[in-house]
């Protein structure tokens, strides 16, 4: 048996840059691996898929499939086809990143199965392969294979490494609710943003060090229709802010919120605050992850 952790992912910008032949969005995003992750137990059986799930307590838990629909089966499924083997592989997932949350929680299980497959059966598949396998199920996979801190665009499949960033301690706050990601997107294109994150300059910014500047400048173009839909996540960007966050927004299609800190010690107290208030149904302190494949 080998043991994969699936680890989450928080945006750190999001624009949209247009619309795809194919209905998907262009995207530009600036996305950052975190510590908070799912367990993946990967054993070889002697045929088929056994796919287990424990979804604890997690927020949306209720909500996610425990059959081959799920993306972690999906993923087995495809490094099946990849690998021209019918080998067979359990499947125990661990659930601890909130569903339905902006956090890329479906895509990174996927891609700890990929990566855990390619090991366990010793296929040796590089890691565009890999990232291949990943991109034809979902368009996070990719960089949830890979992991750091990566300009992605495309559908978010074409990946580019950025520097890695300095130690940061994050909160999460998940409110109440979830927000259905091709909702908010038909929602963006009924009323596109009228401000955009300037993504070139904030690369700039980062590739000289210069963090504090390229804070103020992060963005999601998603964020207005999630605070609409949900005021709650401006009070919790409000308090996260108030309590000496560099910077709090919402991740990806959210509903979670985000706050970096650079002080661990004060990013605890910050969420200790929140956890006193009714603005959010999980919170969690964690930390930047780096990269996983070269």
């Amino acid at each position: 048996m080998i043991i994969e952790y699936g680890r989450a992912k928080i945006n750190l910008t999001l624009d949209i840059t247009g619309t795809r032949p194919d209905g998907f969005h262009e995207v530009s995003m600036i996305m950052q691996s975190i510590a908070l992750a799912d367990t993946v137990e990967l054993a070889e059986i002697s045929e088929g898929i056994k796919f287990e799930m424990d979804a604890g307590e997690i927020s949306g838990g209720e909500n996610v499939p425990v059959d081959e629909t799920n993306l972690a089966y999906r993923a087995a499924i495809a490094m099946q086809k990849a690998a021209g083997k019918n080998f067979g592989v359990a499947i125990n997932l661990k659930k601890k990143i909130p569903a339905a949350a902006g956090l890329a929680g479906g895509s990174t299980d996927a891609a700890a199965v990929i990566v855990g497959i390619n090991k366990l059966f010793d296929l040796n598949f590089d890691k565009e392969k890999l990232c291949k396998i990943g991109a034809k199920l979902g368009s996070d996979i990719p960089f949830c294979i890979i992991g750091g801190t990566c300009l992605a665009e495309g559908r978010g499949e074409k990946l580019i490494r950025l520097p890695d960033f300095p130690k940061m301690s994050v909160i999460l706050a998940k409110p109440h609710g979830e927000i259905s990601t091709a909702r908010a997107y038909k929602a963006y294109d009924e009323n596109p943003a009228k401000f955009h994150p300037p993504t070139g300059e904030i690369i700039n910014l980062l590739n000289s060090g210069n963090y504090d500047e390229a804070f103020k400048k992060f963005s999601n173009v998603m964020e207005p229709y999630a605070a609409g839909k949900y005021p709650i996540i401006e009070n919790c960007k409000r308090k996260m802010l108030e309590s000496g966050a560099k910077v709090a927004l919402m991740s990806g299609s959210g509903p979670t919120v985000f706050g970096l800190f650079e002080d661990h010690a004060a990013a605890r107290e910050a969420a200790d605050a929140l956890r006193r208030g009714e603005d959010a149904k999980q919170i969690f302190v964690t930390e930047f992850f780096g990269p996983y494949i070269g």
